[in-house]
């Protein structure tokens, strides 16, 4: 939604992420549409499939990328999934070379485990990793991944910050409902018996909103934003009154007991799950 990318520009969003996976590199052409004329004030990120990850696999998609971004750079090139079919030093090795001719400027990995990212820094520096995390999602946690990130210096960023929707609400408090067709409808957070489970955490959340005077979805992204080693956080939307919401986080700090009360329920949710 172009109209969203520019009102969040205007907002101060300044780091757009993108992948070549998305639509087919229709969602890298929506991104260049949107931030035409103001592309040297952003910061882009796309990621290459991990089909990709041969070393002339890597340059074709890191080409088709810069075509479909309308640009000569790319500020940050994500692995987008590991391939363990392909040897790691060959894909880095080719990223190395597209850094030397400054068509990237920093190297990312996303969905690494531990093992996975310290093999990589092993061959070169990673700047970033991208990963899932929120209140549903505590893995980067639990595999010791996001302190590492903050002891090496790592940026870390989240997606599925909001869990898909889940965290906002929606669909335990609101009337919102997964479509069949929907890709959610698979995904083991939105299967009926786990959305039951997690409803003691959607109902605290609701609480501290209430508290605060805030929206749920400020309160679950202010948890996430103030975890120790995160950097930054990904939230998609298609509505400007969504956007303006999520951006809202950014300036709530929420009560150091409101943050063991979520972090409690948190665990015992995702233990139930």
């Amino acid at each position: 939604n172009i109209a969203v990318l520019r009102r969040a520009f205007d907002r101060g969003v300044t780091t757009f992420d993108t992948a070549e996976g998305y639509g087919d590199g229709h969602s890298e052409t929506v991104v260049a549409r949107a931030l035409g004329g103001i592309r040297s004030h952003c910061v882009l990120a796309t990621k290459v499939s991990p089909s990709h990850l041969r070393a002339a696999d890597v340059r074709q998609a890191a080409e088709n990328s810069l075509r479909n971004l309308g640009t000569d750079y790319i500020d940050l090139y994500y692995i987008h999934w590991p391939n363990n079919d392909i040897p790691l030093d060959e894909t880095l090795g080719e990223f190395l070379r597209l850094k030397e001719e400054g068509k990237i400027r920093a190297i990312g990995v996303s969905n690494f485990s531990l093992a996975q990212l310290q093999a990589a820094m092993a061959i070169t520096r990673i700047d970033a990793v991208q990963l899932e995390y929120s209140l549903l999602q505590r893995a980067p946690e639990d595999t010791g991944i996001l302190p590492y990130c903050a002891a090496n210096g790592i940026a870390f960023t989240s997606y599925s910050s909001l869990a898909k929707g889940l965290l906002t609400g929606a669909y335990h408090l609101g009337k919102a409902r997964i479509a069949p067709d929907d890709f959610r409808a698979e995904r083991r957070l939105f299967v009926p018996d786990h959305l039951k489970k997690e409803t003691p955490l959607i109902h605290l959340l609701r609480d501290i909103a209430g508290e605060l005077d805030t929206s749920i979805a400020q309160v679950a992204m202010a948890w996430l934003l103030a975890r120790p080693g995160m950097t930054t956080a990904i939230v998609g939307t298609q509505r400007i009154e969504h956007l303006d919401d999520n951006l809202a986080a950014a300036d709530l700090a929420l009560p150091q007991e409101a943050v063991d009360r979520l972090d409690a329920v948190s665990a015992e949710v995702l233990a139930s799950l």
